[in-house]
């Protein structure tokens, strides 16, 4: 999910890049990790970016170095108070929102466990606050921001692990729609699509036209 964030955001950028990918698989994971990636991240996480003679991690921080990077086109709104908001909303896509995403992992079996119901009603809660957040706009933070492309990211990983957004959210549906339908975004996404059916794992319904 993260290193999607970063890709989407290179290709809104027009930023050329070289992507490299882990090894994955679902009996083993990220396994055996990547020596470019033990390297630059003590986490012993993806996504690094190396430019040069600079290594860094963590998705945000290089959304950070994209917008020093290439200032234009913009994906942080201009005036410091949507800047501030676009920063935080960025923030709790991925550490408030998404956590209780991760808690659904490993549970789709056990829709009723607990810990799986607890898991989607946070998720529901999440979705009412940005219902509320987009009533009277069309990105998150205003103007379309790094923000909107955590939320988008991290919601479809909500979508494939039983927290969909549903009818009570329209404003945020109409948004998701709105995202699916930029070029970075059906990029990144319809590989990601293209690789779960790949592997007969289910695709959530907004992304099967892109594959």
């Amino acid at each position: 999910m993260f290193g999607a964030k970063v890709e989407i955001a290179a290709h809104e950028k027009g930023i050329d890049f070289e992507l490299v990918m882990t090894p994955f698989s679902q009996q083993r994971g990220y396994e055996p990790k990547h020596p470019d990636v033990l390297r630059t991240n003590p986490k012993r996480q993806v996504p690094v970016l190396i430019d040069g003679n600079l290594e860094i991690f963590d998705s945000t921080q290089i959304f950070e170095y994209f917008e020093d990077l290439k200032p234009n086109p913009a994906l942080w709104p201009a005036h410091p108070r949507e800047r501030a908001m676009a920063r935080q909303l960025e923030h709790c896509s991925d550490e408030i929102y998404f956590p209780h995403i991760v808690r659904l992992m490993g549970l789709e079996d056990t829709p009723d466990d607990p810990a799986a119901q607890t898991a989607r009603n946070e998720a529901a809660q999440y979705y009412l606050r940005m219902e509320r957040v987009l009533a009277d706009r069309e990105f998150l933070a205003g103007t379309y921001s790094y923000a909107d492309i955590a939320f988008y990211m991290a919601q479809l990983f909500g979508a494939r692990k039983g927290a969909p957004m549903t009818g009570e959210t329209p404003n945020l549906l109409a948004w998701r729609e709105r995202m699916t339908a930029r070029p970075a975004v059906r990029k990144v996404a319809g590989a990601m699509a293209g690789y779960l059916a790949s592997i007969d794992n289910p695709v959530p319904a907004f992304l099967r036209g892109l594959y």
